[in-house]
Order: structure tokens, then C-alpha cells, then sequence
């Protein structure tokens, strides 16, 4: 007797179908996670390049003028790169009088950015600055030295949970609080130039 050979359809059944959709899932989940770390590593990079840049520039200040880029300072003193006259003073841009900066030297060189994020911001006009912001979309801050001891005394990210500290031998500590900036959560994102 002659059997009839089975013919199966050819396609997937729903459980392998199913199976291959999860295995994609998972694969993707893991990249994107990846992905995300990768970028977050890039932005702190970028944050510590510019805040030693800003630090640098600070000192070749004080290296060329002998004084702070701030006037009026008895004490150290903590400054947003949101506060225009000193980062105009670094930039060589400032228009105050008397100027700070006589010579218009342009100690700070750091790449625009772009809607208040990782970079400097100039008006809409693209006529004043506007401020020096990190990856974050916050502002970077510095401590100078304005008892000029070299001793900066209290440094602190201001974030729930950091330590001040003192800093011996500095005219100037530059930091960024990171992506936590606006939640206060821990310090362990910030950026600084002093060590971790």
C-alpha cells in the first residue's frame, strides 16, 4: 500500500515567530543600554575638556594680570559660566570700564553650542554671550581665589551627598554637576578638575 507523502506548509508558527521577536527585543534592549552609556561617557569627556580649558584659562589669566578675572573679590569666590562679565573677561570680549582684560587676549577658546547646550551660547543676535553651558544643559562653576592664598577652601559640587573639601595649591577649581543637576541626587555624575 502506498502512503501519501505529508505535506507541511512552509512558514513559521506562531511560537517560533514569537521566540525570534523576543530574541530581537532583548538584543536591542542591550543596545540601546549600551548606546547610552557610550553617549553619557562622551558628554563627561567633553564636560572635564572644557572645564580644564576653563580652569586653564583662569590661571594664564591670573599669570598674565596677577589678579583673579573678578573684581572686587576679599574671599574665594564661587561663579557660574552664566555670569557674563567674567566669561567675556576670559573671552576677551568684555566692554566694561575700566577693562579687566586691557589687551584683549582670548584665554578661553571653547566650541559654540547650541539651544543652551555643550558649548557658548550667544544671543539671538549672535552679538553678546550668552553663557557657557555643559552637555547637560547646565553651568559650569568655578571657585577662584580671591584671598590669593592658593588655598580654596570649601570646595563642593553642591550636591546632596559631596563633600567640601579644601584644595591646597589652587588658584581656581572648575566643576559640573552632571545630568543630575536640576535633581540633587548624588555627586557621583559631576565632573571635576580636581579628582573625583
Amino acid at each position: 500500500m502506498k502512503t501519501q507523502p505529508s505535506h507541511r506548509q512552509s512558514g513559521f508558527t506562531l511560537v517560533e515567530l514569537l521566540v525570534v521577536i523576543a530574541i530581537i527585543a532583548v538584543l536591542a534592549g542591550a543596545g540601546f543600554a549600551a548606546g547610552n552609556a557610550a553617549i553619557q561617557k562622551a558628554r563627561k569627556t567633553t564636560a572635564l575638556a572644557t572645564a580644564i580649558s576653563i580652569e586653564s584659562a583662569v590661571n594664564n589669566f591670573y599669570n598674565e594680570y596677577g589678579t583673579m578675572p573678578k573684581e572686587n573679590m576679599t574671599a574665594d569666590t564661587t561663579v557660574k559660566t552664566t555670569d557674563i562679565p567674567i566669561l567675556e573677561v576670559l573671552l576677551g570680549l568684555e566692554n566694561t570700564t575700566p577693562p579687566m582684560n586691557t589687551r584683549a587676549v582670548k584665554f578661553l577658546s571653547v566650541k559654540e553650542g547650541k539651544s543652551n547646550k555643550n558649548g557658548l551660547i550667544y544671543n539671538t543676535a549672535g552679538t553678546k554671550v550668552a553663557g557657557l553651558y555643559d552637555p547637560w544643559g547646565g553651568p559650569y562653576f568655578m571657585m577662584l581665589d580671591g584671598d590669593y592664598d592658593e588655598i580654596l577652601k570649601s570646595v563642593s559640587t553642591g550636591q546632596s551627598g559631596a563633600v567640601a573639601k579644601s584644595l591646597n595649591g589652587r588658584r581656581v577649581a572648575v566643576w559640573s554637576e552632571g545630568a543630575d543637576a536640576k535633581t540633587k541626587k548624588s555627586s557621583a555624575d559631576d565632573v571635576t578638575t580636581w579628582g573625583q
